[in-house]
């Protein structure tokens, strides 16, 4: 009897293994028939960005879609969607990736199959000016208490706000960054937290010279982000990581995310093992 257990169990494990593998292979064969794979972004250029006339840019966008290609699949579908809503509609099937410059943590990492690095960034604050001496850390913000910050809900400046001990009451959400740099135009907030290039991109649109940048804000790690995937579709994401490997040693890689201000170097210096394990 226990012998026949044994069969019968080593027998589902290979059926499951199997079937897991089959899946997997039928989600690219699915994205191939479909014509597109479904992702969600932003829409905080320059890692993501909907034009006026509906087409999807910004760097993580167009690193997928050139992937996706590689691999067949011709097209991208973007959907824009709060950084907190994301992994979930992940899940539930709403996307089939997310390319948005959803930055890797240990805690996204058991939640998703990241593919190997895409863009790096550092964290910056915009301030109005003459705060650039008083605000210059989440620490800082911390200890004062009349200090408010503004994040995007479900962003890592959030956790960084949030580990930092500000108060609840001192930290607002906002839904984008045209909203938060609005509310630092108003003194609603004396501070807009989000990586560099999105505070760059937001105060060159703003042309408004009473604001100015902060960065890199003290005390916070470079991030980089992956394309997301869902956990069973690590097939499909390992798909994804040989291409992008391909893009990076031939040149193409660089060519795509340079033009926005990414460093190619700074994506291919490290790798998903390194940032999924880090502390930060």
């Amino acid at each position: 009897m226990k012998l026949k257990a044994i069969l019968i169990t080593g027998t589902l494990s290979v059926l499951t293994l199997a079937c897991s593998a089959a899946n997997a292979e039928d989600k690219l064969t699915q994205l191939k028939e479909q014509g597109f794979a479904r992702i969600a972004i932003a829409n905080e250029p320059p890692f993501t960005a909907v034009g006026a006339d509906g087409k999807v840019t910004g760097a993580a966008p167009d690193v997928a879609r050139a992937v996706f290609k590689k691999l067949g699949v011709n097209d991208i579908v973007a959907s824009v969607s709060e950084y907190g809503a994301m992994i979930p509609g992940l899940a539930v099937g709403r996307h089939d990736a997310i390319a948005a410059g959803l930055f890797m943590t240990p805690q996204r990492c058991a939640a998703v199959a990241y593919s190997e690095p895409v863009l790096c960034a550092v964290e910056a604050f915009a301030v109005r000016k003459g705060n650039t001496k008083s605000i210059k850390s989440y620490d800082e913000i911390a200890k004062d208490p009349k200090a408010v910050i503004g994040v995007e809900g479900g962003t890592t400046e959030q956790k960084l706000a949030t580990a930092a001990h500000i108060p609840t009451d001192r930290i607002v959400i906002v839904p984008d960054g045209q909203s938060g740099l609005k509310m630092l135009q108003d003194g609603r907030i004396d501070a807009f937290a989000l990586p560099l290039l999105s505070i760059s991109d937001l105060l060159s649109k703003a042309k408004d010279g009473s604001l100015e940048s902060i960065a890199p804000v003290q005390g916070t790690p470079v991030q980089c982000d992956g394309v997301a995937f869902r956990k069973q579709d690590t097939a499909l994401r390992d798909a994804f990581d040989v291409e992008l490997k391909k893009m990076k040693a031939s040149g193409e890689f660089a060519k795509i995310v340079e033009p926005y201000g990414f460093s190619a170097k700074a994506a291919m210096s490290t790798s998903r093992d390194k940032l999924c394990s880090a502390s930060n």
